[in-house]
């Protein structure tokens, strides 16, 4: 974990670096290419010695498998390939090397990697084999049109900025970043048409960068000093269940919870700190003419901490892999979307039976608030004084409902995740049941309508998020390409 903080910020003051001295107007792509990459490695082989030597062996397994397999095919291959030696990664890691410890360890970049991998694979899939009118909105947006070479395809994969933490980002934002392509910068009018008030290539990071390295040093105090005094694992101690009461057990549950969760902030804050002094992660100016450096931000605190439905805690959480999992999985299922990504999402984060556990009990959740949301919220939105009740009372309950649920994500394994839900008789998992008895979802209609209405609860914001984002600016090398660029856009946003 030292090795990981510390490489993290030798990254940042490179990021600073590579802005500076290796910009894109004093510097070929070529070479930006080189120096990001070889940076990431070493910074791979420092934090985690010769087992750095996976990300090399499965990116470029992956990039055989493309050029050899053909566009056609090769998306499925890739995504076999690149899950399945994710996987046994982990499993050998988990059962054989050290189960149950929290050190940073080589499949956490792995997982990062995977994503990359098969989001590539699937963008030049359909920029390449599929046609365009039958491709998606956002699917026609994010398509690659030529095969990367090789040099473009492991800096993608291992970046300096990247490799230890993510984001996840689409290939075609980041070899835009590279290649330092001028693009406009558009604000969307209240009519819906865009109006282009100014074009700059370079706006400063400097102000986001600050606010962020701020986030992380508050979220790494926070971390250092009260989560340690409140171990989620205190859930089940025995004493503690014999003695508390109720209100006294669930207070804790959200306390302990809450605490285990800026650990994250930092590792996520951090990185997305590293891409903005890079240059890399801004997205456009809002109405106001603020810059906004959040196109690949991992999460949004003040929302996480105060959301008030299950659904709006998920669409301000780890955001990149719930894009990713609604682009490769959910949008691209034949039967079952919802069951599939819930399936891919588990077996993505790890092996830990805890996992399963969570997103089991996750899927559950999700429905039995939206049930709660159809039917009831609409007689409480009336009166304000009425509706801060209602927020009120649903904050308290999706806090009780997000640390009921990941508490075996923390945990990790089978029986002591039994031993907390039992302590707790299953009641939230009752109750979940008996709402869908109660409240039923309400039904789809055919079409878009209906995969509209069966979507995750995360995706339809954060992919009308992701659209609005890229229609802030074009990223194409001239003026007929930018327009048609931001045609295509805007029709995604409409629709």
């Amino acid at each position: 974990q030292v090795n990981f903080v510390v490489c993290q910020l030798f990254a940042l003051l490179a990021a600073v670096w590579f802005r500076t001295y290796l910009h894109s107007s004093k510097t070929s792509p070529f070479i930006r290419h080189v120096v990001a990459t070889l940076l990431g490695l070493y910074l791979a082989l420092f934090c985690f010695g010769w087992y750095a030597l996976h990300f090399v062996i499965q990116s470029g397994i992956s990039y055989y498998i493309m050029i050899i397999i053909g566009v056609e095919n090769m998306h499925k291959y890739c995504f076999v390939f690149a899950l399945g030696y994710l996987t046994v990664c982990q499993i050998t890691r988990v059962y054989i090397f050290d189960y149950g410890q929290y050190s940073a360890d080589f499949s956490g970049p792995m997982m990062i990697i995977t994503q990359k991998i098969t989001s590539l694979a699937f963008e030049i899939h359909d920029g390449m084999f599929r046609k365009n009118e039958d491709l998606t909105p956002s699917q026609r947006c994010l398509a690659v049109r030529r095969m990367p070479s090789l040099l473009e395809y492991l800096s993608y994969n291992c970046n300096f900025m990247g490799i230890l933490a993510g984001p996840l980002c689409s290939y075609k934002d980041y070899i835009t970043f590279i290649e330092g392509r001028s693009y406009q910068l558009q604000q969307s009018e209240a009519n819906g048409k865009e109006d282009t008030k100014y074009e700059q290539t370079d706006p400063s990071p400097n102000i986001a960068v600050a606010q962020k390295l701020l986030i992380c040093g508050l979220s790494l105090l926070f971390h250092m000093t009260i989560t340690k005094t409140l171990p989620v694992e205190y859930n089940i101690d025995d004493n503690f269940r014999a003695t508390a009461s109720w209100p006294v057990r669930f207070f804790y549950l959200y306390v302990s919870l809450m605490a285990a969760r800026p650990k994250y902030y930092f590792a996520w804050t951090l990185a997305d700190a590293i891409n903005n002094a890079a240059g890399f992660g801004f997205r456009g100016y809002d109405k106001n003419g603020v810059t906004r450096w959040d196109l690949i931000s991992n999460l949004r605190i003040q929302q996480i901490e105060f959301s008030t439905s299950f659904k709006m805690f998920l669409d301000n959480w780890n955001i990149q892999t719930a894009l990713w999992l609604k682009r490769v999985c959910y949008e691209r299922a034949t039967f079952s979307p919802t069951i599939q990504t819930f399936i891919l999402s588990a077996i993505w984060h790890g092996v830990y039976p805890g996992y399963y556990l969570t997103f089991l009990t996750g899927v559950l959740m999700t429905l039995a608030a939206r049930a709660i949301r159809n039917n009831i919220r609409h007689y409480f939105i009336e009166s304000p004084a009425v509706k801060l009740c209602y927020d009120i009372v649903t904050w308290m309950a999706t806090q009780a409902a997000i640390s009921y649920t990941v508490v075996p994500f923390v945990l990790l394994s089978v029986k002591p995740s039994f031993t907390f839900y039992s302590s707790c008789y299953f009641c939230l998992h009752i109750a979940s049941i008996l709402v869908l008895l109660v409240f039923p979802l309400k039904k789809t209609q055919k079409g878009s309508k209906k995969l509209e209405s069966v979507q995750p609860v995360w995706s339809r914001k954060l992919e009308e998020e992701s659209l609005l984002q890229k229609n802030n600016y074009s990223t194409t090398n001239n003026s007929f390409s930018q327009k048609q660029e931001i045609t295509c856009r805007y029709q995604a946003l409409k629709q």
